[in-house]
């Protein structure tokens, strides 16, 4: 995966965590709330934090001089 490729799919990434954090306020809204699906959309959201921070380091790795 070049630069370009880790940008956009590191892009994507943000976009989707951005969309399930707002999906996961909706839910909670709700009266009637499915736990078991905020569960999963939570660790989802987890995962996703994850594989963000991986891209990131990738791209600007941490140099101590």
């Amino acid at each position: 995966m070049d630069e370009s490729d880790a940008r956009a799919r590191l892009q994507a990434l943000f976009e989707e965590h951005r969309d399930l954090d707002a999906a996961i306020d909706a839910i909670r809204a709700l009266p009637s709330s499915d736990q078991l699906q905020l569960a999963r959309m939570k660790k989802r959201k987890l995962r996703l934090k994850d594989e963000i921070e991986m891209l990131r380091d990738q791209l600007q790795p941490d140099i101590i001089a």
